[in-house]
């Protein structure tokens, strides 16, 4: 039964695998001329952009050309790709490792199929050569690691990154030059050579002493650099000191005038006071003329309080003694 199975397997993938590589073929075709007219329509766009005088708006379309350039020649290697495993369905239906002079082909094909939506079909091949040639196999190509074989023009061509000022100046000339317009490109050049910043990220402001501090240091000098900042330290102490005793004294005559000029304002500030003194001298006379009397009438008060306990006393003492005579 696993022979059969086997045998029918076999089978199973080989007639699955030209069918998918047929339709991908096919629709590859279509794809190239739909976006050959496509390519047209925005190179006379752009043309249009630069007779105008509207470069701006020209160097931002002219990124859309450079991609849809770059799918429409991955697109022709992939159609010879696939092309190429067709013919040898056979070769790979027999063998079970991935034949060496096929595994470029294979590797572009797994590659290329999530990055090709257009092109359904490549997917069912993935899945085909993953069970073929399990996971590791397809996860290797996906991740682009090293001895993965995919081809190199289809991960340049593939890529998402931003194409460099100098390629889209060129399609730019070459645009200006198929349709005959004089343009000054000095501009534009300009433009792609200037360099931008990250608005998201903010300006970047670098201090000198900040990157001094921040840079790497070796082993080797790491003493030599400890020793020249505590020179650098030491130096400018030196400096400091040299200063403070350099600062200019003040000479004598402009200490007596200083000391004048003290004088004076002491002798202002002492004005309002005398005046103040004499409106509250009054005011103080008063204040002691009254506790005066008040303690010349409590000495009265106290001298009157004595003489009458001393009658007193002189009565007492008289009664006692007619009492004892009698």
């Amino acid at each position: 039964m696993s022979l059969l199975n086997q045998l029918f397997n076999r089978g199973v993938f080989a007639t699955r695998c030209k069918t998918c590589l047929n339709l991908s073929i096919s629709r590859i075709k279509l794809l190239q001329n739909k976006r050959d007219a496509q390519l047209k329509q925005m190179r006379k766009e752009i043309s249009q952009f630069l007779q105008a005088g509207q470069e701006a708006i020209a160097r931002i379309r002219v990124e859309h050309i450079i991609r849809e350039q770059n799918i429409w020649e991955a697109y022709e290697i992939l159609e010879l790709f696939c092309e190429f495993v067709l013919a040898r369905v056979p070769i790979i239906e027999s063998q079970k490792e991935c034949p060496p002079e096929l595994r470029e082909a294979i590797a572009s094909l797994i590659f290329a199929a999530p990055r090709c939506s257009d092109v359904p079909d490549l997917l069912h091949i993935k899945n085909l050569f993953t069970s073929k040639y399990g996971k590791e196999f397809v996860s290797a190509v996906s991740e682009l690691r090293p001895d993965s074989g995919v081809n190199r023009m289809i991960i340049e061509k593939l890529s998402v990154s931003a194409p460099p000022g100098e390629v889209k100046l060129k399609v730019l000339r070459d645009i200006a030059k198929e349709y005959n317009i004089t343009w000054d490109s000095s501009k534009t050049e300009a433009e792609f050579r200037k360099n931008h910043e990250d608005l998201l990220g903010g300006a970047k402001h670098v201090d000198i002493g900040s990157a001094v501090s921040h840079t790497p240091r070796k082993k080797g000098t790491s003493n030599s650099s400890s020793s020249s900042t505590e020179y650098s330290i030491k130096s400018m102490r030196n400096k400091q000191e040299q200063k403070h005793l350099e600062t200019p004294r003040p000479s004598t005559n402009d200490y007596w005038m200083n000391t004048n000029e003290i004088e004076q304002s002491l002798n202002y500030a002492k004005v309002p006071t005398t005046d103040a003194k004499r409106e509250t001298r009054p005011q103080s006379s008063d204040v002691l003329e009254k506790a005066q009397a008040a303690i010349a009438y409590a000495e009265r008060a106290s001298a009157a309080a004595r003489a009458a306990a001393a009658l007193v006393n002189n009565d007492f003492g008289s009664l006692k003694l007619d009492g004892k005579s009698s």
